[in-house]
């Protein structure tokens, strides 16, 4: 598969309702392009592909609607919406915040969010130039997964 053809692949399960076949996830992510911390800086909307995990569903509940990262140390994983439709860092659900740093993942270094409060990384992908994928990844999960499998993009200037 090339990037060319990942990304169409990417747009494709993005649409679907699901399931999405992790194996194909993988795959698409195999060929797209590391990212740096300082590429990620920012607002960013997000959503999940429906694989199966456990966590399929929750961050909807949650009001999840992305991340914000404002510098490396500074990163935002849980974006959530109140009531009244306003964003907020949903510190209970995420236990902290996080940082953005460069972590191998399958024998690549790419731009990783890591949480301050429990051992989870969120690992990221460019797609194109305004759009992430990302894989989270956590202590004890074995390499074959089962791994959370989500995108993000890039948000304008009010979210």
């Amino acid at each position: 598969m090339n990037v060319d053809e990942a990304r169409a692949r990417f747009q494709e399960f993005r649409a679907s309702e699901g399931p999405v076949p992790t194996d194909e996830l993988d795959a698409i992510w195999a060929v797209l392009d590391t990212v740096r911390p300082e590429d990620v800086l920012g607002t960013w909307s997000g959503g999940e592909f429906p694989t199966g995990h456990p966590l399929d569903g929750m961050l909807e509940e949650a009001g999840w609607y992305g991340k914000t990262f404002v510098s490396a140390h500074d990163a935002k994983p849980l974006m959530c919406r109140n009531a009244e439709g306003e964003l907020y860092s949903n510190i209970e659900l995420g236990q902290g915040e996080a940082s953005l740093w460069t972590v191998e993942f399958r024998g690549e270094s790419t731009a990783t969010m890591v949480y301050d409060g429990r051992p989870v990384f969120d690992h990221f992908k460019r797609v194109d130039g305004t759009t992430l994928m990302g894989i989270m990844n956590a202590k004890g999960v074995p390499p074959e997964g089962p791994y959370y499998y989500f995108f993000l993009d890039r948000a304008g200037e009010d979210g």
